[in-house]
């Protein structure tokens, strides 16, 4: 194999392609990138048995062939190179050499015939959808993810498509999120997706309007973003069902200020650490909302006010989980529904319902 290529181009073909990449691999391929030198592209694949990403990119190919290189050596190195064009050549005992400019390397490669085939599957699902919104959709549901392998269900999120309505729908026992868009698909399906593929996703999504295909198939899916596949497993199991766990009546509603809101949470939190976990206490009474914590290393109050209707209620929270709630809604306000104080809190923008936070309460005890 022999090819010049772009040194801009290899290094963020390489930089995103390697997050697929396993660091401790019980075959030493795994550890690798794949790059194949065929036509006038190169194709990059990183693959752990789980997800695989791979892209295409232009070069000037003198000799086609396959290699299969340190993905954490060969960044470094690509990175790293002096001038824009890079010179890769392969020799028939896998020694691979890298030119740019004056700088040049020899690194041991691994035969392409021990690289396992990234999955292929024959499609029973797809749909477009715009990059911007898949991407939005994704960022407000994955932190609801349980990162808990007790149920491996859990730890993706259910992609529903039902009438013409996509729903992303992630659930780890404390709290739930659920995010809905129209979408042009005849089919209604579900499936439930990986978090860790959902991540990936994310930081390889741009923010503009170009759309992404979702390739669904029996057992796996793949994203195909611009140049880039990203190829996962689905996992296997039954879902929650999640419309049953939404409480149906309310005795308490209130509309908050969202940045206020936060704030109040937040300067509640400070009595919290990773070995303290306190309820942050919410009294809904008389138009305000009271808000108190105390720990093992002292007390803290705040007030804030709110239009409420209904019964008075005073309810607790994990910081945390309440945060990332908020957090994630992209709303200027909130509106805040209630069931008693052992019924979860149902956090939606005052318009609309295309985004629904669950947060389960914490018990009370009496100070």
């Amino acid at each position: 194999m022999k090819i010049n290529v772009l040194r801009t181009d290899l290094a963020n073909a390489v930089s995103i392609v390697s997050r697929a990449v396993s660091n401790k691999a019980s075959i030493p391929a795994l550890e690798g990138l794949l790059i194949k030198a065929y036509g006038s592209k190169i194709t990059i694949s990183g693959y752990d048995l789980e997800i695989g990403i791979n892209t295409s990119i232009d070069a000037t190919i003198s000799a086609q062939g396959e290699i299969v290189v340190s993905a954490k050596l060969f960044s470094e190195i690509v990175r790293k190179l002096p001038e824009e064009v890079v010179c890769i050549e392969t020799d028939d005992r896998m020694i691979t050499y890298i030119t740019s400019g004056h700088a040049d390397y020899q690194i041991v490669g691994m035969n392409s015939a021990e690289y396992p085939d990234l999955p292929e599957f024959e499609e029973t699902e797809g749909f477009e959808i715009e990059g911007n919104v898949l991407k939005e959709m994704i960022r407000q549901t994955v932190y609801a993810v349980s990162d808990n392998n007790a149920k491996p269900i859990y730890t993706g999120s259910l992609f529903e498509i039902e009438n013409k309505s996509f729903k992303i729908v992630a659930v780890d026992g404390y709290r739930m999120a659920i995010r809905q868009e129209a979408v042009d698909c005849d089919e209604n399906t579900q499936f439930v997706v990986p978090g860790k593929t959902q991540q990936e996703v994310l930081k390889i999504v741009g923010n503009d309007e170009e759309n992404v295909y979702v390739s669904v198939g029996q057992r796996h899916i793949m994203f195909k973003i611009g140049s880039y596949s990203v190829i996962s497993r689905l996992i296997e199991g039954t879902f929650l069902d999640y419309n049953s766990t939404i409480p149906k009546t309310q005795k308490t509603e209130a509309t908050v200020n969202t940045r206020l809101l936060i704030n109040a949470v937040d300067r509640m939190s400070l009595l919290n650490g990773d070995k303290i976990q306190s309820p942050v206490r919410c009294n809904f009474v008389n138009g305000e909302i009271h808000f108190s914590c105390t720990s093992a290393i002292g007390k803290a109050n705040d007030v804030i006010s709110a239009p409420i209707n209904g019964d008075d209620v005073e309810i607790g929270f994990n910081n945390r989980y309440l945060l990332d709630a908020l957090r994630n809604i992209d709303a200027d306000e909130v509106k805040i529904t209630l069931n008693g104080g052992l019924s979860p809190m149902i956090i939606k923008p005052v318009q609309g319902d295309s985004f629904i936070s669950l947060v389960v309460p914490m018990r009370l005890s009496n100070e």
